[in-house]
C-alpha cells in the first residue's frame, strides 16, 4: 500500500506565491498550518485542494492534473479540483478545498472552503427507480452502493452479499495485511454505522438462488423474494480449485476473502514451510507476505517465468530475481500432482515438505445466476457501453462484466479491483438514468516486498515490448505494442508516467 505521504516543506501559502509560478497542467505544493496543500491552474482559474489522497495518503503533488481533476500517483484515485469530490475509486472520501485570494500578482490561501453539496445525476430525481437490489458486496457492489447514496438516491437499496464480512479492501489481503504490516482496522471499506446512517439494507451471508427478470424479483436460499426496479449483478469471481488428490485437505488454502486471509495467517503462525501453487499475482504476493513472516516459501508453477504471459519475459525475469533475492525457491515448468498432510508431490517426482499450502491458479467469474435467468453471457455477463445487460434494467459490473471497449473490437472482461470499483460507480449513475459510458483505462498495481508495479491498459498479446529505463534498478517503463500501437504500459518507479499512459490510452 505504501507508507504515509511524505511531508514536503513547501512555501507557506498563507504568505502568498507568485501567480505566474502556477502553470497549466502542473502542480505547486505548499503548506498551510502544517497541512499539505496543492495549487493547480486551468486557464485563468486557480484551484487549491489538500495534497493528500484519502485512499492511502498518496502524495497528490506527485500526481497528474487532467482538466479540472487531479489523479493520485499510487492507485490512480481521481478528485475534482473544483469540489474535492472523489470522482474515481479507489478513493471515496473527498479532499479538502481551500479558499484563495489573488492580489498584487500573488495567490494567497485564506482558509478552508465549506462543504460542497452532494452531487446529483443529470437525470431527474423523480425518474429514479423505487428499488435497487445489488447482488455482491465486493468492489463493484460497494462502489455502486456508495455512489447511489452519494448522488441522493432515496429509494430502497438492498445489498446481498454471500460474504460474512461487510465490504472490505480485498487487495490488502494478499499484501500488507497478510504480511502482518497492516492492522485489521484498515480492511473494512466502511463502518457498520455507514450502512445504518444511509439506510442501506446490507444482508451478509445471503445466498441468491435465482433472478426472475420478468417478475423483477430476486429469490434467496431461505425463500425470501425481493422486488427490484433496477438490479446490479456484481457477483465477482471464485478461485479455481485444483482437481488433484489432497486439494481439499485442511492444510490447503485459497485466498479470496478476508476470512481466507485470516485463516492463512492463523496457519502460518504455526508453520515453518509454505508451498504456493501458482505464480499468479495473488500467488506471488502471498509468497512475499509469507516470506515477510519468516516462512520458508516454495512456488510451483507450469510457466518458464512468473507472470511472463501478462508482463513479458523482461519483467518476468526481474520478478523471479526479486523473489529469489528474498529467499523464495521457484519450481517452474512443473506442477503439483498430489498433496499430502505434510508434503506435496511434483510432476517431476520431487517431494516438498509443507506445513501450509496456498493455491493461486486463477479465478472464474460467477455468472450462473445471470445465465440461468436468460441473460446473454460469454466469458462473462455481456453488457453494453453503459454496463446494461441484454435485459433492460439489469446491469453487471466487476469481474463478471464482459463489456465492449471503444478502443477494441473484442469485448473485454478484466479482473482488476479498480476497474470493478469504477464500473460499479458508472453502473450506479446509469441506474439513475445518467447514460454514462464506461471509458476508463484498465489499471492495477501489484506489490512485491518494497517494489510496486503499475499496469495500465489491456494486452491479451503483443508483437513487441519497448523497454525504457533500467528494470533491474527499478526505474523503467515497458510499452506493449500491437502493430506499432501501444496497448498497455507497465512501470517501475515511474508513477506519474503510468498516469500519463492511462490518459493516452483512454484517448487513443
Amino acid at each position: 500500500m505504501g507508507a504515509q505521504s511524505e511531508r514536503n516543506e513547501g512555501p507557506d501559502l498563507t504568505q502568498g506565491v507568485a501567480a505566474e509560478a502556477i502553470r497549466e497542467g502542473q502542480i505547486l505544493e505548499g503548506q498551510v498550518d502544517g497541512e499539505t496543500v496543492i495549487l493547480a491552474r486551468k486557464g485563468e482559474e486557480i484551484f487549491a485542494v489538500s495534497g493528500t489522497c484519502t485512499h492511502y495518503s498518496g502524495p497528490l503533488a506527485k500526481g497528474l492534473v487532467v482538466g479540472e481533476t487531479v489523479r493520485c500517483p499510487w492507485h490512480h484515485a481521481c478528485f475534482s479540483l473544483r469540489t474535492g469530490e472523489a470522482l474515481g475509486a479507489p478513493a471515496f472520501d473527498p479532499i479538502q478545498c481551500w479558499n484563495i485570494e489573488q492580489r498584487d500578482g500573488k495567490v494567497f490561501i485564506t482558509g478552508k472552503a465549506g462543504k460542497v453539496p452532494a452531487p446529483v445525476t443529470t437525470a431527474e430525481a423523480a425518474a429514479h427507480p423505487e428499488s435497487i437490489v445489488i447482488i455482491g458486496g465486493g468492489a463493484a457492489g460497494f462502489a455502486a452502493t456508495e455512489m447511489l447514496r452519494r448522488h441522493n438516491y432515496a429509494g430502497k437499496l438492498t445489498v446481498l452479499s454471500s460474504d460474512d464480512d461487510a465490504p472490505y479492501d480485498r487487495p490488502n489481503l494478499s499484501k500488507d495485511f497478510l504480511a502482518g504490516e497492516a492492522p485489521a482496522e484498515w480492511i473494512p471499506l466502511r463502518s457498520k454505522r455507514f450502512y445504518e446512517k444511509r439506510d442501506i439494507d446490507l444482508r451478509l451471508g445471503a445466498t441468491v438462488e435465482r433472478i426472475d427478470p420478468s417478475a423483477r424479483t430476486v429469490t434467496l436460499a431461505d425463500g425470501t423474494s425481493l422486488p427490484f426496479e433496477r438490479l446490479l449483478i456484481a457477483t465477482g469471481a471464485e478461485p479455481v480449485r485444483l482437481p488433484i488428490p489432497g486439494a481439499d485437505g485442511d492444510n490447503v488454502f485459497t485466498l479470496r476473502s478476508w476470512a481466507d486471509s485470516r485463516a492463512i495467517i492463523e496457519r502460518a503462525q504455526a508453520s515453518k514451510v509454505a508451498v504456493v501453487i501458482g505464480a499468479s499475482f495473488i500467488g506471488l504476493e502471498t509468497a512475499a507476505a509469507l516470506r515477510t513472516r519468516g516462512l520458508e516459501v516454495h512456488v510451483v508453477a507450469p510457466e518458464a517465468l512468473p507472470l511472463e504471459k501478462v508482463l513479458g519475459p523482461e519483467l518476468g525475469k526481474f520478478i523471479r530475481a526479486l523473489h529469489e533475492d528474498k529467499g523464495v525457491t521457484f519450481h517452474l515448468e512443473n506442477t503439483v500432482e498430489s498433496i499430502g498432510k505434510d508434503a506435496v508431490r511434483l510432476k517431476d517426482g520431487a517431494e516438498l515438505k509443507a506445513d501450509l499450502i496456498v493455491t493461486g491458479v486463477g479465478v472464474k467469474p460467477r455468472i450462473s445466476l445471470a445465465r440461468d435467468a436468460g441473460l446473454e453471457t460469454g466469458s462473462g455477463i455481456k453488457v453494453d457501453a453503459f454496463l446494461e445487460s441484454s435485459v433492460q434494467g439489469i446491469f453487471a459490473a466487476g469481474d463478471v462484466a464482459e463489456w465492449q471497449s471503444s478502443s477494441s473490437a473484442e469485448p473485454r472482461r478484466v479482473e482488476h479491483w479498480v476497474v470493478a470499483e469504477r464500473q460499479g460507480q458508472v453502473a450506479a449513475l446509469n441506474m439513475l438514468g445518467a447514460r454514462q459510458p464506461f471509458t476508463d483505462t484498465p489499471f492495477f498495481w501489484s506489490a512485491h516486498y518494497d517494489t510496486s508495479i503499475r499496469y495500465v491498459g489491456y494486452a491479451g498479446g503483443w508483437d513487441s515490448v519497448e523497454v525504457d529505463g533500467d528494470i533491474k534498478a527499478g526505474d523503467a517503463a515497458l510499452r506493449y505494442k500491437v502493430k506499432g500501437r501501444t496497448v498497455a504500459v507497465a512501470t517501475l518507479g515511474r508513477d506519474q508516467e503510468a498516469l500519463r499512459a492511462g490518459e493516452e490510452l483512454r484517448n487513443a
